[in-house]
């Protein structure tokens, strides 16, 4: 019988499936540094992105998806 797969904890903490199947993921630079980016940059980094399709099978699997 075929062993489950274990969800990757990092993996799990950072990224989200949405309802039709699609991966999103947090923008860079958000975290430190911000006094000198403009606000609309920063508002712009706030809002999270589609995993690309490249990244997608190999994070489909860390997810057990």
């Amino acid at each position: 019988m075929p062993k489950k797969n274990k969800t990757h904890s990092g993996a799990k903490d950072r990224f989200k499936v949405t309802g039709s199947g699609k991966i999103m993921r947090r923008r860079a630079n958000k975290n430190h540094i911000l006094e000198h980016k403009t606000s609309k940059r920063k508002r712009k980094l706030s809002n999270e992105a589609v995993l690309s399709p490249a990244d997608t099978k190999s994070m489909r699997k860390l997810l057990g998806k």
